[in-house]
């Protein structure tokens, strides 16, 4: 009872007094330790059970996989992994959480094994891998277990139904989104709560904000995390203003936002540049509903004041945070003063940032960026030396786009597609037609490598997310709108080249990217640029 109300320090005083501790005894306590996240005094009992010569059941292990899950130790949930083997306790439900704790700490492949070793797979199995790849960046792989899946017996319920849509909003594949809601729908789930966000989010995430609101306004009950999600995908899509309305409209139906809603909110106002807007809700969270401001909240009110060229105004309010400023707060000034080319307060700004001597390898980047800008070869070089010796490496540029069911995914200057010679034909031919007919010019000033203006160009035709253009101008019927998504920031000339091509394709272009979607419809450039 006690660990069920949170009563941490009741229940361990009860315990400690008891005349006579048995096996039940001591699994109720490690479990309430565990479930109230008192993750070293779960494996301290542990030890003095063992201590006790007790048995160790299949519950109590299930207690202690929380602990080492909660602790992110790779090396204790594989002892425990172990014990479980040597001892023969390896039942279903101790198997389930294996996988899922692997899954947690990004052992994918150890998960991988578990699962595989499951004879009589239940629903909390499959669902559990299918979490664990989706958590860990296998988008692809998770809907490919679903299919599996339905060749199966086994019903999906709403837990698994909820990281499928994750895995499609992740990819931004609507024609695999829109399958899993119609499954949903036949399969008799209620469109509210988790599945009713999920699929706010999903919408939202492969660029159909419109039928993200047709399942808002479809839900009766709106909870706060509905409200949220809703506002976040006005955000993402650049409709500042809405997200505002939406906020209005939540607080008139009584609903008490959180800090969430408000970082969702400042998310909103950065990339529709509505300063005013911004700084009031901010004042709003912190006054009105006596919420402290994360880190996160401060870093969205530099960004949105940055962005405005308010540079000045951002700098003196970092200098003057209650908080010290954080890696995200430095790196939303430096973007700006790269973008507005402020060298001076950028140089504060990328020493403050090296200095927190952060595990971001974007972080770096940025900074090498901007030093590469200038012509600064030997501090760029310097950078990139740090971020080695720190064990970081530069995530490398990713894109992809659906075309007929199927996900094809592109690198940098990728040449693994079956259909490479083709691809880059095609783009040759889109890049002559841009230039004669819509003025594209390559900004080779964004390439930061000290090459030469010939290389530097290559580069840039060599972007993953114009090879995903190319394939899908190539193999689909004209008309087609293409949806493309990239895993880090798409870069200006990219932008610059994906709205011309949008114009004289007379195509709907679909793209998101780390930072937010945005649509290119002939001849219509809907959304905001997109900067750092």
């Amino acid at each position: 009872m006690y660990g069920k109300c949170c009563c941490v320090k009741y229940m361990g005083n009860t315990f400690k007094y008891m005349p006579k501790k048995d096996l039940i005894s001591w699994t109720t306590i490690i479990a309430g330790y565990a479930q109230n996240e008192c993750h070293l005094e779960t494996l301290n009992l542990l030890t003095k059970v063992q201590l006790e010569r007790m048995e160790v059941d299949p519950m109590m292990i299930g207690s202690i996989l929380l602990a080492c899950s909660g602790l992110k130790s790779e090396k204790l949930i594989k002892q425990i992994h172990g014990y479980v083997l040597k001892r023969g306790l390896a039942d279903i439900l101790i198997q389930n959480a294996i996988v899922n704790v692997y899954g947690e700490v990004t052992l994918i492949d150890y998960a991988r094994r578990v699962f595989e070793s499951i004879k009589s797979k239940d629903i909390v199995s499959w669902t559990s891998m299918i979490t664990c790849c989706v958590h860990n960046g296998l988008a692809i792989e998770a809907l490919e277990l679903f299919y599996s899946l339905k060749k199966t017996s086994i019903e999906p319920d709403s837990i698994t139904l909820v990281s499928l849509l994750s895995a499609a909003a992740a990819l931004s594949s609507l024609k695999k989104g829109k399958e899993i809601h119609g499954f949903l729908i036949r399969k008799g789930f209620f469109l509210e709560g988790p599945i009713a966000n999920s699929l706010v989010d999903m919408y939202a995430r492969c660029g159909t904000v419109e039928n993200a609101r047709n399942i808002f306004n479809y839900v009766k009950q709106r909870d706060l995390i509905l409200w949220t999600s809703m506002i976040n995908a006005n955000g993402m899509h650049g409709r500042g203003k809405d997200a505002i309305d939406l906020f209005n409209k939540m607080t008139d139906e009584n609903v008490l936002p959180d800090h969430i809603t408000f970082l969702a909110l400042l998310y909103a106002c950065s990339h529709s540049g509505l300063v005013v807007e911004g700084k009031r809700l901010f004042e709003i969270m912190k006054y009105e509903y006596q919420l402290e401001p994360w880190t996160e909240h401060y870093a969205c009110l530099v960004d949105l004041l940055a962005r405005s060229n308010s540079l000045e105004e951002a700098h003196h309010f970092v200098r003057n945070m209650p908080i010290e400023p954080s890696a995200e707060v430095w790196c939303a000034l430096l973007g700006a003063c790269h973008i507005h080319s402020n060298k001076e307060l950028g140089e504060v700004a990328a020493k403050k940032l090296l200095q927190l001597n952060t595990e971001n390898s974007g972080n770096y980047i940025l900074v090498s960026n901007t030093f590469a800008a200038d012509g600064r070869w030997n501090d760029v070089e310097e950078v990139r030396l740090r971020m080695k010796g720190n064990g970081l490496k530069k995530k490398p540029g990713c894109s992809w786009i659906e075309v007929d069911n199927k996900i094809h995914t592109f690198m940098a200057r990728d040449k693994s597609h079956p259909q490479c010679d083709d691809i880059y034909l095609k783009l040759a031919q889109l890049t002559k037609l841009l230039k004669e007919k819509g003025g594209y010019r390559a900004q080779t000033k964004l390439v930061f490598h000290d090459v030469c203006e010939e290389e530097k160009t290559r580069i840039l035709y060599g972007h993953s997310e114009r090879l995903a253009l190319g394939y899908g101008l190539l193999v689909t019927p004209n008309g087609t709108c293409l949806r493309i998504t990239k895993n880090l920031r798409i870069c200006d000339d990219c932008h610059t080249f994906f709205k011309i091509a949008s114009e004289v394709s007379q195509r709907t272009l679909v793209v998101r990217d780390a930072n937010r979607a945005w649509d290119l419809v002939q001849n219509e450039y809907t959304e905001l640029v997109n900067t750092q």
